[in-house]
């Protein structure tokens, strides 16, 4: 039985007070993710060392959890504070001078990691055209490696997977690193199928898991061309292990691994497994494609939105602050971007809060 939108949103008491379409900057945490924290928390402070004991057998099991949601192994499979210390680490580890592929204005925590070290970069654009502009880039610059968002923070635009594979299979050596954090929690998505060789994600967007965790899975050909540097004690399998013993995804994770946070990702994954992610990826789709023709309709895109067949559930209104002002005013929540406004539709969000965005708007 499909689950009705009421009994969903009942486990969101943010929902109650705005129409909340900022999912691309902040997701709104379920209830029962804020009751499962507050019991660890108890846990913690009632058990102090004796609750810790258990920690590493509950990392694991959060590591499965995580691996096993998004088609990729436990061995592949890292978990991390966010997306920024994960490619620092990636990027620490690969040899100086690499040329590396950007497209021009994506995510600051994508590009400047780059930017800023000794490496070799060149630009493809991001518009409607975004897949022939990366081929000619490639084709132009031969890079070692192409460095992106999968959905663009500013717009929504969404890179084609079916052309990474073909991307991959003409440019077999051509590393691929993407960053999921404005895509994950979306629509199913498998790390084995994909052409992706590296994927990092910060979860508190989409997958609506709260601050402090992430995920980044290597698969094993890209282990080879990455050396990464970081390391811990906590990066031991046993006391007794040596720094030189150190296997590759535990880089990932130098110190004492926080089984609130990491739990909170668990908690959140099972939290849409449990109401049946198929249905919700479904309700987002079907809003996200309501609302671009609503605002094709009101001249409010712009072409590299409008021309493209597949997008995300985030826009950029043609706006200013004034109508930002306003929005608010109504009790809107949305985000000034770029030139305009963005806007996001998550599974919690309604075909009537779009219309009555729309009634705003006009």
């Amino acid at each position: 039985m499909p689950l009705l939108m009421e009994d969903l949103r009942k486990h969101f008491p943010a929902l109650t007070s705005s129409i909340y379409l900022n999912t691309a900057s902040n997701g709104v945490i379920p209830k029962p993710v804020i009751e499962w924290r507050r019991q660890h928390d108890l846990d913690l402070m009632h058990h102090a060392s004796v609750f810790r004991d258990k920690h590493k057998t509950h990392i694991e099991q959060i590591r499965k959890t995580v691996a096993g949601f998004f088609d990729a192994s436990a061995e592949e499979t890292a978990l991390v504070p966010n997306f920024s210390f994960g490619i620092n680490t990636v990027l620490d580890g690969l040899p100086e001078g690499q040329k590396i592929l950007l497209l021009k204005n994506d995510y600051p925590s994508v590009n400047w990691p780059v930017e800023t070290r000794d490496f070799d970069v060149c630009y493809a654009k991001i518009d409607e055209n975004l897949e022939r502009n990366i081929e000619e880039a490639v084709a132009r610059h031969r890079p070692d490696i192409f460095m992106f968002s999968i959905v663009q923070w500013l717009n929504g635009i969404k890179i084609d997977f079916e052309f990474l594979k073909q991307l991959k299979s003409y440019h077999p050596n051509l590393l691929l690193i993407a960053d999921g954090t404005q895509y994950l929690g979306t629509e199913n998505f498998s790390f084995a199928e994909s052409a992706i060789d590296v994927l990092g994600a910060s979860a508190y967007k989409w997958l609506t898991a709260g601050y402090g965790n992430g995920l980044f899975m290597v698969k094993e050909a890209a282990r080879e061309r990455i050396f990464p540097k970081t390391i811990g004690f906590n990066s031991a399998e046993r006391f007794e292990s040596l720094a030189t013993e150190t296997a590759f995804m535990k880089h990932f994770e130098p110190g004492h691994q926080d089984t609130l946070n990491y739990g909170s990702l668990e908690q959140a994954l099972l939290f849409q497994e449990n109401l049946g992610r198929e249905d919700l990826y479904q309700k987002i789709a079907s809003l996200s494609a309501k609302a671009k023709e609503r605002f094709a309709e009101m001249d409010l895109l712009g072409n590299d939105t409008l021309l493209r067949e597949k997008h995300a559930s985030i826009y950029n209104l043609k706006g200013d602050k004034a109508l930002f002002q306003k929005l608010q005013h109504n009790n809107v929540i949305s985000s000034l971007r770029g030139s305009g406004i963005r806007v996001s539709f998550h599974y919690y969000n309604t075909e009537d809060e779009l219309e009555k965005l729309v009634e705003i708007l006009s």
